[in-house]
């Protein structure tokens, strides 16, 4: 679209020399590194069932479980409200963001590789505490071990595979960090499925489980390559280039070698990267990619449900264990979205699948409260069909946020920020995402029991704002090289007019390098 809303037409001369085929070593990369999504997928899917399971809540809920046992005089959508029980899930978000600035400064200094092996140590820790987990405390400071892991691996993986993918299938690649996620989901799920039939320890197994991923994540790490980009930032340029022509299979790697020296030098030139996202040449990048997107991707309610699904489900009326059968409906359904995403990302773009899809989700949305507000919170069992619908509406839901803000929320910021802010950006990404995160956990069942449907209308409303964020601010950014995004900018309707050039002053009053 003319204004700025394409992408295509930017593409630096350079770019257009660029070559790669696609090897079994770019592959196992890719596959290896893609693992760090698992590892988010898994806690997300495990942590709502356990919250669900009988004899988690009777050893260290016995409150919650009274009162689900013996159905007290209150409203359907109150049953599950506690502010330790929210803790216990919204406690490893909370440390996930404190450890992201830390896992900004391994990724920078010690390499994207580094920051995955850390991560893993440390969601493997978590694993093995929340197993053996005596009292609320240990259950809490296994969570913080396991916030670090993913603070790390969130911070680290998407820039790996952005970093290690070609231009023209970079959508795909990334995204592969979302199909492990909701890989990861589908499985926790299944396996709360079965532990919940395991009295009494099935709780432990399936905490004790997410050990699995973070061993592979360990062991397939220590076998990876560091990104050329990462290699070129600490000076290896030798050991880069050699990399470069590894990955992309060809030894006609000089103008992406070139573009990536370029980007090195420039990010040499600044020595306070946190500092320099404040500049005005990345304003969009601090607005979209920093703030607007991590934030907005927690803002359509989906971590909300998949937390809480079989806690939904159950309140909905269908049983303990057919509330966790309907998650793995769900979880299902996001792999078959994250499928769909990595096919058709690269051809009909970001903004495209960010648009229909938000519009697929405030219809979802709309219809979820219409009939919870007819049919739910008088504390009788839903009709079956009420209830079918109810799923069937959760799960074209779930396809689409599958395919848009799911995948998206973590591609699109991975490709905007130039390599002198790539870390830094990234772990603002990663904090406001997990901050988000925590905040809508620790607060969501609480505004189900006060707000109840209408909980799903704000969703909705919410989702009309960034929409509208998205089709008036963000460029296209399909099949341009993730360093020359940021010409993208200073062809945009709004944003050229804040970036200009690129040339801006640094806060501290020196000139700030071009990218």
């Amino acid at each position: 679209m003319a204004g700025g809303f394409g992408g295509a037409e930017v593409l630096h001369e350079r770019a257009q020399h660029y070559e790669h085929r696609i090897t079994w070593y770019f592959i196992f990369t890719c596959i290896i590194a893609a693992l760090g999504g698992s590892l988010f997928g898994y806690d997300l899917g495990v942590s709502g069932g356990v919250t669900s399971m009988d004899d988690f809540l009777e050893e260290f809920f016995p409150k919650i479980y009274r009162r689900k046992q013996l159905h007290l005089n209150e409203t359907d959508y109150c049953k599950y409200d506690n502010q330790i029980l929210t803790l216990f899930t919204s406690s490893l978000y909370f440390a996930g963001l404190i450890s992201t600035f830390g896992a900004s400064y391994v990724t920078r200094s010690k390499g994207r590789k580094a920051s995955i092996i850390v991560g893993s140590i440390s969601f493997f820790l978590g694993a093995i505490l929340n197993a053996s987990a005596q009292n609320i405390i240990m259950l809490i400071l296994g969570r913080i071990f396991l916030g670090v892991g993913i603070g790390f691996g969130n911070q680290a993986v998407p820039l790996y595979l952005s970093e290690m993918a070609p231009a023209k299938i970079r959508g795909a690649i990334n995204q592969l960090f979302q199909l492990t996620t909701c890989l990861g989901i589908l499985i926790a799920n299944l396996i709360n499925y079965f532990t919940e039939k395991i009295h009494p320890w099935g709780w432990r197994l399936s905490l004790g489980l997410a050990a699995v991923p973070a061993i592979l994540m360990f062991v397939g790490g220590l076998f990876l390559p560091e990104t050329p980009n990462s290699l070129v930032e600490q000076g290896r340029l030798e050991e880069g280039r050699r990399i470069l022509e590894k990955v992309r299979g060809t030894t006609k790697v000089d103008a992406e070698f070139a573009d990536l020296v370029d980007a090195s030098n420039a990010a040499r030139a600044i020595k306070h990267p946190f500092r320099n996202l404040l500049t005005q040449k990345n304003r969009p990048q601090l607005v979209i990619g920093a703030l607007g997107i991590p934030a907005f991707q927690q803002l359509t309610g989906m971590n909300s449900i998949l937390f809480y699904a079989p806690v939904i489900f159950q309140s909905l009326g269908f049983g303990s264990g057919a509330s966790l059968y309907s998650s793995i409906f769900t979880s299902g359904a996001l792999v078959i979205a994250a499928l769909i995403s990595m096919r058709w990302v690269d051809k009909f773009g970001r903004r495209a699948f960010f648009l229909e899809a938000g519009t697929e989700m405030i219809c979802c949305l709309v219809a979820l409260a219409i009939t919870l507000a007819l049919k739910f919170g008088q504390g009788e069992v839903l009709p079956k069909g009420i209830g079918i619908f109810l799923v069937i509406v959760l799960c074209i839901f779930v396809l689409a946020y599958g395919r848009s803000w799911g995948p998206l929320g973590w591609l699109v910021p991975s490709e905007l920020f130039p390599l002198e802010t790539r870390s830094a950006g990234q772990s603002i990404v990663v904090c406001v995402n997990l901050l988000f995160t925590a905040l809508i956990a620790q607060c969501f069942l609480a505004s189900l029991c006060h707000l109840r449907y209408g909980i799903f209308l704000l969703f909705a409303g919410l989702i009309v704002i960034m929409s509208s964020f998205i089709f008036f601010l963000l460029p296209e950014t399909k099949q341009v090289p993730i360093e020359e995004i940021y010409l993208l900018f200073q062809k945009h309707w709004y944003w050229k007019g804040i970036v200009g050039d690129g040339e801006q002053v640094e806060p501290s009053g020196k000139s700030g390098a071009v990218v």
